[in-house]
Formats: C-alpha cells, structure tokens, sequence
C-alpha cells in the first residue's frame, strides 16, 4: 500500500466522526484533501463546514460543500485534519502547508479534533520535522535571534511563503520536543510570534493512522 492509498483509506475511516446536521471544521494539507474528497460523499448530511484555509475553502466549495466564516458560527461538532508528526500522547506538529494559526484556532472551537495521518506521521520523539512559527514580517530576524539564544534549534525563513494572514513562516529544525506544551508556550511569549506549530495544549482526541494493516485508531 503507497502512502496516498494510506491516507485514502484513513479520510475514508474519519466519515464516521462526522456528525449528521452540524457543522464541521475542515484542516488543510495532503490528508485533508482526501477526507475532502470523502466528505462529499455525505455532503447532504452535514450543515455546512469552516475551512482552516483558504485552499481548503476552494476545495470544500468545488464538491459543493457550504463553508462558513468561523465569526458566524458558535460551535463544531469535530475538527478533522493532518499532522506532520504526533507522539503517543497525541501532541501534534502540523503547519507544513503553512495555515497553523487558522487550524489552530478552528481546533480550539471544535468539541473533538480528530487527526488523520499515515503511519509515519508517529514518532517517538517530535522535532524531526522542522517546527513551524508564524510570525508578524517586520518581527522574523528577532523572532529568529531569540529563539536560537532562548529555545535552540536552526530557525529558517520559509522563501517565498506568505500565510493566509499576511505573515511570514520560520521553521525550526534540530529540536528534540520532550515536552511540548511548554515549548508550545515559550515560544508563543517571544513578541512576534502569531502561533506556533506545537499542537499540544489542544492535542488530538483520536488518531486515526494509516498503516499497511490498515487503520488504527489511538485515543487517551
């Protein structure tokens, strides 16, 4: 089974998390594109969804699918998107595709989020994939600076990348994230720092991954 065929089998295996007649948030990415793709199958039995980007937005809209603004809705019954790396508790590393501060927020409204990932999203330890940090532009070399002196790691300015927000990304490599949330707040307090990649505050509920004897599902 190749990679893709994983992830078309693990957005398949979200619809049941799906709830009939409510609205659903929908994250960004590879994976998220096929539970997209999966979702229009069923279409008709859901209200309407917030889009964590706006290529998600396109995409939700091409099947037919509603999308609402997030300022216009007060609750979501899920939040179902990817990861580029989770640990066994269920922290996440996801902004890749460079929306972290939009999924971010529409986790955080979510009653449940479910991630959706191919076997080798799970690791260990997390920091093998480069750390992403949203930043305000006129803020990334201080960002930069006081992360290299305060936290570690190699900050990197993503080329030619601008966020749905207007800013810039900073990817950090050479981490080993032992705990999480407190590198997710750490960085967060340096003054020009939007969000950070770090998933751990508001981790996953259930992880659904993908693997070569099919779909596992992990919960705490």
């Amino acid at each position: 089974m190749t990679q893709d065929e994983m992830k078309c089998d693990v957005a398949n295996s979200a619809l049941k998390y799906v709830v009939p007649n409510t609205i659903i948030g929908v994250g960004t990415g590879s994976t998220a594109n096929f539970f997209i793709d999966a979702l229009a199958t069923m279409k008709d039995q859901i209200i309407g969804a917030v889009a964590s980007s706006l290529a998600t937005q396109e995409r939700l809209e091409g099947h037919g699918i509603t999308v609402f603004d997030l300022n216009e809705v007060e609750s979501m019954s899920v939040y179902i998107d990817g990861a580029d790396e989770s640990d066994a508790e269920l922290n996440l590393i996801k902004g890749g595709g460079g929306a972290l501060t939009r999924e971010k927020i529409v986790a955080a409204v979510a009653e449940q989020f479910v991630c959706i990932a191919d076997e080798s999203k799970l690791v260990d330890v997390m920091g093998e994939f480069p750390l992403p940090v949203e930043v305000i532009p006129m803020s990334s070399n201080y960002v930069m600076r006081e992360i290299t002196k305060n936290i570690g790691g190699t900050p990197v300015l993503r080329k030619g990348f601008v966020t749905d927000n207007g800013n810039l990304i900073l990817d950090v490599g050479g981490l080993k994230i032992t705990n999480p949330k407190e590198l997710e707040n750490k960085l967060n307090s340096i003054v020009g720092v939007v969000t950070n990649g770090l998933f751990a505050s508001r981790g996953a509920d259930v992880l659904l991954l993908g693997t070569q004897q099919g779909v596992k599902t992990i919960k705490l």
